[in-house]
């Protein structure tokens, strides 16, 4: 019966079998690790028709949810549910500059817009962080107002059903697109659904500020706005910050650390010389500067050229185009190229392998074995090889980044029934802080460990 009930609230790894890859490749970094913003949708749900039918359907329940929440909020006045129902509203706003995106940026590049429309999409995306900005202050206005001058609430019993209401609607999108994840591989997807799970509990503080009131404590319910309403605050100002360095041609750090380890993986090339990379919507565009041994021929270049882009595309599923350059200065011969290492990370061995990263040994009363950076015909993973566990086991790796936290969890191998592997390789650099988190009913063991990557051999 409990087994039950934790696949269908996805608690458990029922269902999983789904979550394998299916045509995945290469190392999806652009899916995990970069948490959940307001106004922006994660290009790596954006370049799936799944994942864009899945934020569809996640506007539609919370946009439902928002406006029963704001029918009790008209007849009962109170503040913690007004501040309630703008942070769902916030939520479901922010399929709207994606289905903008959508409708604009098909239509075919012009003389006037060379690179189409893809832009339309930032700036509704700041448009939507201004009306949520807008509406926190008047929240944040009427719950300060009602400390200061407080009146009484009518409607006690709806305000409460109201708030029930918003954690079953958060509820319900979290395990929508959790499972929607899971199927597509998606750990962007995934992670959207633990927040919306997260969300409910602000709904069930709703409940809490109508009980305060019915004990007697009538400043129960502003100050439960309050905090609410300081809640949204803080997504606007992460909200802004993306969207604003997305319209100014900002992408994450890791993105162009991405793209020169990619080049590691091609044969014939000796030195990334430069690398730019700008968001166009939910697409990315880069430009990319390769020195080459001068001996090589014309098709020999374009062979290259040709390696790196079909390169570049599994790393990164969002990538639009990517423009290959050739340094015009030459390059030294690859032997001697390692000596300009500080553009990038430790080279890879004869073959285009790297050196993965020491392997981190499990010992837990729920399990023991190897936690390990392995290649697959995908892509390098994150691997448990288990020699022995208690029923049930689950796994999630958190890494620490900064001021976020990547997860990565681990799922049953299609290939080896001994080990959990995920479905995405963990985003670059592949040093860090992190902590395996090994879960088995109501037990829970955190076990810390750190990934360096080796240098590679010098010459």
């Amino acid at each position: 019966m409990l087994s039950t009930i934790k696949e269908l609230f996805d608690f458990g790894q029922a269902g999983q079998a789904h979550s394998r890859v299916h045509g995945a490749h290469g190392h999806s970094h652009g899916e995990g690790g970069h948490g959940h913003t307001h106004g922006v949708v994660d290009p790596s749900i954006a370049s799936s028709e799944r994942g864009i039918w899945a934020i569809k359907w996640s506007f539609v329940i919370l946009a439902i949810t928002a406006a029963l929440q704001l029918v009790v909020v008209f007849y009962s006045g109170s503040v913690a549910l007004l501040a309630d129902t703008i942070h769902n509203v916030g939520d479901a706003a922010t399929a709207i500059p994606l289905w903008i995106a959508f409708s604009l940026v098909r239509r075919a590049a012009t003389k006037t817009f060379n690179y189409g429309l893809g832009r339309v999409e930032d700036y509704a995306g700041l448009i939507i962080v201004l009306i949520i900005l807008f509406s926190a202050l008047v929240a944040g206005y009427e719950a300060i107002d009602r400390l200061l001058n407080p009146q009484p609430i009518t409607q006690l019993a709806a305000v409460a059903i109201a708030g029930v209401v918003g954690f079953v609607g958060n509820e319900a999108v979290a395990v929508f697109r959790i499972r929607v994840g899971r199927e597509m591989s998606s750990a962007a997807l995934i992670a959207d659904g633990y927040h919306a799970r997260t969300d409910g509990l602000t709904s069930l503080a709703v409940v809490l500020g109508a009980l305060g009131v019915w004990l007697g404590f009538p400043l129960a319910d502003p100050i439960i706005g309050l905090l609410i309403t300081l809640a949204i605050f803080g997504i606007v100002w992460q909200s802004g910050r993306a969207v604003v360095t997305r319209s100014l041609d900002g992408v994450e750090p890791w993105i162009t650390d991405e793209i020169r380890h990619a080049a590691e993986h091609v044969r014939g090339i000796d030195e990334v010389v430069d690398v730019k990379a700008r968001w166009l919507g939910h697409k990315l565009f880069t430009d990319v500067v390769i020195a080459v041994d001068r001996s090589k021929n014309v098709s020999e270049a374009n062979a290259i050229a040709s390696a790196l882009r079909r390169e570049l595309q599994g790393h990164l599923p969002s990538l639009g185009n990517a423009t290959i350059q050739f340094d015009d200065g030459g390059a030294t011969p690859a032997a001697s190229s390692a000596a300009r290492e500080h553009h990038h990370r430790p080279t890879h061995a004869a073959g285009g392998h790297h050196y993965a990263p020491a392997p981190f040994t499990v010992s837990s009363r729920l399990a023991t074995g190897l936690l390990e950076m392995v290649d697959t015909p995908h892509g390098e993973r994150m691997r448990l090889s288990i020699s022995k566990h208690v029923k049930g086991l689950e796994a999630v790796v958190e890494i620490a980044r900064d001021g976020s936290v990547e997860r990565l969890p681990l799922l049953p191998s299609p290939t080896d029934h001994h080990a959990l592997m995920s479905a995405v390789a963990p985003a670059e650099p592949h040093e860090f802080d992190a902590v395996l988190k090994l879960m088995a009913g109501v037990e829970i063991d955190d076990l810390p460990f750190q990934m360096k990557e080796p240098e590679g051999p010098h010459h």
